[in-house]
C-alpha cells in the first residue's frame, strides 16, 4: 500500500554557480540568476509504502510523518533564502533537482528515529516548483 501526503513551504533562491563565470551563469540560468533571487511556493509530496497495520488499518501514523517532515523539511526551509540560510546550499546550486536530493537525504537520515522498524518505507519525494516544473526522486 502507498500513501502520499502533501506539504508546502515558501523559499527563495538564486541559481548561480560559483564555479562558472557571471556571463555563463546568466546564459545558463537566465532570469533565475537574478542577483536578488526569486521565490517559489513549493509543494512537496512524500510517498510511503508498506503493509496496512491490522490493528490501526493504516500504512503509517500520519502524525508521525507530519512531525518528521515539519522538523526536517518545512520548518528549516520555509521562508528562507536557500543560498544564504540553508547550509546544504552553501556550495551547492539550489536547483529544485538539488533541493529534491537534499529533502530525500534529510528524510532518509531521520527515518529510523521515527520508524525504527523501517516500516513504512520512504518511497519517493516529488516537488512541485511551479505548475509546469515537477521533480521526483
Amino acid at each position: 500500500m502507498e500513501l502520499t501526503r502533501r506539504y508546502h513551504f515558501c523559499a527563495s533562491h538564486r541559481l548561480h554557480s560559483q564555479h562558472l563565470s557571471e556571463e555563463v551563469n546568466r546564459e545558463l540560468y537566465g532570469k533565475c540568476n537574478n542577483p536578488y533571487g526569486h521565490g517559489h511556493n513549493y509543494e512537496v509530496e512524500v510517498t510511503v509504502s508498506g503493509p496496512v497495520n491490522r490493528q490501526t488499518g493504516h500504512v503509517v501514523d500520519i502524525r508521525d510523518l507530519d512531525t518528521l517532515v515539519k522538523t526536517h523539511i518545512t520548518e528549516p526551509l520555509d521562508h528562507r533564502n536557500l543560498n544564504r540560510e540553508v547550509a546544504d546550499f552553501r556550495q551547492l546550486v539550489p536547483t529544485t533537482e538539488n533541493l529534491g536530493v537534499i529533502i530525500d537525504k534529510r528524510l532518509r537520515a531521520a527515518w529510523p528515529s521515527v520508524f525504527p522498524k523501517r516500516t513504512p518505507d520512504l518511497g519517493r519525494v516529488r516537488i512541485y516548483e511551479t505548475a509546469r516544473n515537477i521533480f521526483e526522486i
